[in-house]
């Protein structure tokens, strides 16, 4: 072994390591929480106030701006560090003091100053990038820095065109933003509630009318020469505020009727006169409209009712204001609903098997029982045992449909009121 005396210089260079091997640290912290936080996290805090924050904000709007120079920022530390390490444990130790500089600094650059920065930005993800942003910002203004991330970023930007075409901006699905109610939920970040509801906002956008509507069948009317007290007290039986008024059947409504209104007419002695003398006017939508734009159309039109009407100009049903909201916060129940279609009433089973109602959205059945019924041109479970059956099926009757069997529990006229649902594994 070489014996060398140390020298100044020697302390130079030993203090130029340890404080590369620092920055080499605090970038690699930097990098792993700028590049995992969020535009939607950085706004947040930028929104709480927080110091550093806003800087924060201005890097998440562009990760390419920061991360190239991040990167190059490690590896030049990283390297002149090694470079310098092994300068000096060959000057006094030899070649063999040059391989096991060299081995250690490995070892402590992983551990230290890669493992130990990046492990402490995931646990402490704000914190560490409320601290890094401003520092990263300050360091991106300096222009030598500035003027090699541009270099950096054109040349990634050409080599990613050339091996897998034109850099795109990836935009978040809806199935992801779900994923996030899904895992913020887990980790009692929101409530149960608050999960449900972000899933009915996501969904809602692609909900129809003819999902949502009040069938022709279940419709209540009145027609246009029965008489205000008629209307009235079928408004009330019925718990409606807001009646059709029809013409020549339940294909031709001309208006709609208004319970309070009629109060009025009854009030003022005029109980007698006919209903189609009173009505308001009526609007029509078809059944393939999306619900989240006929928020809209309820608003302009400051009506509460509309009649649905099928691609033959026949009606298909009504939709109310009522049946639009309870889309997104569920069911709307009041002390006039005296029989109302819950989940809560559906009976399931340990060994998978449930008994549900024939009303129900096969969708929303998919989802609360972690079901897969098929879905191909009906809307409810019903409407698919119809399918199964060709025609009306009878109380005990079932049906196989994918992996399931499906047996008609209750019936009430032709309609199927309830249906029980097992996998075919338990049969």
């Amino acid at each position: 072994m070489i014996a060398v005396s140390w020298t100044v210089s020697d302390t130079a260079l030993l203090i130029s390591v340890a404080i590369l091997l620092i920055f080499s640290g605090f970038f690699a912290l930097a990098e792993t929480s700028l590049v995992r936080t969020s535009k939607s996290r950085a706004r947040s805090l930028r929104d709480q106030g927080l110091r550093g924050s806003a800087a924060l904000a201005d890097l998440a709007e562009d990760p390419d701006s920061f991360l190239n120079p991040l990167l190059l920022l490690v590896l030049i530390c990283q390297l002149v560090s090694a470079t310098l390490v092994g300068v000096l444990a060959g000057r006094i130790f030899g070649a063999a003091g040059v391989l096991i500089a060299t081995v250690a600094e490995v070892v402590v650059i992983f551990v230290v100053f890669e493992a130990i920065p990046k492990n402490f930005a995931v646990q402490h993800l704000d914190q560490s990038a409320l601290i890094a942003a401003p520092v990263v910002s300050r360091i991106l203004k300096f222009w030598p820095v500035r003027w090699i991330a541009a270099l950096l970023l054109s040349i990634s930007h050409a080599a990613i065109r050339l091996l897998g075409g034109a850099s795109e901006s990836q935009t978040m699905t809806d199935a992801e933003i779900m994923a996030m109610a899904d895992v913020a939920h887990e980790e009692k970040t929101i409530a149960v509630e608050e999960r449900d509801f972000i899933h009915s906002v996501i969904e809602f956008g692609d909900t129809i009318v003819r999902e949502v509507m009040v069938p022709r069948i279940d419709m209540v009317s009145v027609e246009s020469d029965e008489t205000v007290a008629v209307a009235f007290e079928r408004a009330v039986e019925s718990g409606r505020s807001r009646l059709p008024v029809l013409g020549e059947g339940v294909d031709d409504v001309l208006g709609v009727v208004n319970l309070r209104y009629l109060a009025k007419l009854i009030a003022e002695g005029r109980s007698d006169e006919h209903v189609g003398n009173h009505f308001l006017d009526v609007f029509f939508v078809p059944e393939t409209k999306k619900v989240a734009s006929l928020l809209a159309e309820f608003k302009k039109e400051k009506s509460h009712l509309f009649i649905v009407i099928d691609e033959f100009g026949g009606t298909a049903g009504l939709i109310t204001l009522e049946d639009v909201l309870e889309e997104l916060v569920g069911e709307i129940a009041d002390e006039s609903d005296d029989e109302v279609v819950d989940e809560d009433d559906d009976k399931k089973s340990v060994d998978g098997v449930v008994t549900i109602s024939g009303r129900l959205n096969i969708d929303d059945v998919n989802d609360e029982y972690d079901l897969a019924l098929p879905k191909d041109g009906w809307d409810t479970v019903g409407g698919l045992v119809l399918d199964l059956a060709g025609g009306v099926p009878v109380v005990g009757q079932h049906f196989e449909a994918d992996e399931y069997r499906l047996t008609v529990v209750r019936m009430e006229g032709r309609r199927i009121e309830e249906v029980r649902i097992e996998p075919l594994r338990h049969s």
